[in-house]
């Protein structure tokens, strides 16, 4: 028995870091009034498929089948068009409409560091808000979250829009081949400024056209007033957006953590206006832990009124990448829980007691009837980090109490298991331990493709 390439099993102290970063993300989802919303993993392969849903760009890595009425199916590859699917077929929702979900998509596409195959999204959208606020709100959630997991992170950003404005000044005429440049000039953090000159020298454009974008991606990190002046979009639609979003970043202190990227326009064409990626600031992580964007035009297209704009803008938190960065350093996963011992079977009701009394003051508790020695039950214990222990023998049966263990003070004494639980919740801490994981590089090669 072997797993399915591109997907793993996850227990003991690396599923508790798991659900501490999504409870955190979770708790900051809520923090922000999103509501939460849950959807289909099962979809119609017709809806997936649409070219307002991601097209070509993303039908190679769909997994497809059909069920028993030959029905053609799909399995979701992200988040956004389960959302946008609710929004079209709910006319009624109240706009502004902000929810989150967290659950599995599916991609059959190369296994990597950070890329799998199934993996979970943590995703926030709002649809009903045209201005850059919502964005700037997004890119706060974002700064929110990654302080409180102790990562230092960097939010690269840009307009779509006002890339295609710029691509337009420097000749590239029609919109098909300012998509295919975008895409290009997205790589160059991935290729190089050779392997985009390499790229864009088979894309048949004007020779002069061709050295303007080559002059364009040999600026020193122009920014975007920069930009902007030199090449006259002060008036352009694309650049008043940026500059909006700018003055927001500027006036809230996103600045320390917001970079501007011209040449950012990320992978998917559904996206109209902002977009940004999040990766680790110092640059020892090269794929993003979050990414999103502006898409106005996906809803609209999906009732069949491509008159129609729902402005709608998203995050989306990258958990696999999330977790990569978190398990190479130690961290807090768990509350410390306390262990029930009791000495002998005949203290088994007792113990059960005693745990339940526990769980009732909303104590983490373990009872242990495993019936191993008592040396190595303590061993064990320790080797977890487990401060409390209570055991329960025949002593203390008979006068009503348990006896309180302190793993770390190195201290025990008898009392009602009532003062225990006091005694618990007035020290009660949370366990540094390192996280063991199956290391990437020790997959086996066939994981790594």
């Amino acid at each position: 028995m072997q797993n399915v390439k591109g997907t793993f099993d996850y227990v003991g102290a690396e599923q508790a870091l798991r659900k501490k970063v999504q409870s955190v993300i979770e708790a900051n989802f809520e923090l922000y009034d999103f509501d939460s919303m849950e959807t289909p993993v099962l979809n119609e392969q017709e809806l997936l498929a649409s070219k307002y849903a991601g097209g070509d760009e993303i039908l190679k890595e769909m997994y497809q089948l059909s069920d028993q009425g030959n029905r053609q199916l799909g399995l979701r590859y992200d988040l956004t068009i389960p959302f946008a699917k609710v929004v079209a077929l709910n006319p009624g929702l109240e706009i502004p409409f902000k929810r989150y979900e967290i659950g599995k998509v599916f991609r059959d596409g190369p296994v990597k560091r950070g890329r799998l195959r199934e993996f979970i999204q943590c995703d926030a959208d709002v649809v009903g808000i045209q201005g850059p606020e919502a964005e700037a709100e997004l890119m706060q959630l974002a700064a929110t979250v990654f302080r409180q997991l102790g990562m230092d992170v960097v939010i690269t950003w840009n307009n779509r829009q006002f890339l295609s404005e710029l691509l337009a000044r420097l000749g590239v005429v029609s919109a098909d081949e300012r998509l295919s440049v975008m895409l290009t000039l997205d790589k160059i953090a991935k290729i190089g400024r050779e392997g985009v000159k390499a790229e864009l020298s088979t894309k048949g454009l004007d020779d002069g056209v061709t050295r303007n974008i080559i002059g364009l991606i040999s600026m020193d990190n122009p920014t975007l007033g920069q930009l902007t002046a030199q090449f006259d979009l002060g008036a352009s639609r694309g650049a008043e957006e940026a500059a909006a979003l700018q003055a927001l970043i500027d006036q809230t202190g996103l600045g320390l953590r917001c970079r501007f990227d011209p040449f950012l326009s990320r992978g998917l064409s559904f996206y109209t206006g902002t977009v940004y990626e999040i990766f680790d600031k110092t640059g020892g992580y090269g794929s993003s832990l979050g990414s999103g964007g502006r898409y106005d035009d996906i809803i609209g297209h999906l009732v069949g009124r491509e008159d129609l704009r729902y402005p709608a803008v998203g995050l989306s938190f990258g958990m696999e990448s999330i977790m990569e960065l978190l398990l190479e350093k130690e961290m807090p996963i768990a509350p410390s829980y306390v262990l029930v011992l009791p000495i002998g079977r005949e203290q088994t009701s007792l113990a059960l007691q005693a745990a339940a009394k526990l769980r009732s003051a909303e104590i983490r508790t373990r009872v242990d009837a495993s019936g191993r020695k008592l040396k190595k039950s303590l061993t064990s214990a320790a080797s977890k980090g487990i401060r409390y222990v209570i055991l329960i023998g025949e002593a203390e049966a008979v006068q009503g109490q348990v006896r309180l263990k302190d793993m770390k003070e190195m201290t025990e004494s008898a009392m009602p298991i009532e003062t225990a639980v006091l005694t618990i919740r007035e020290t009660s801490t949370v366990i540094v331990m390192p996280v063991q994981q199956t290391d990437y590089a020790r997959r086996p090669e066939s994981e790594k493709e």
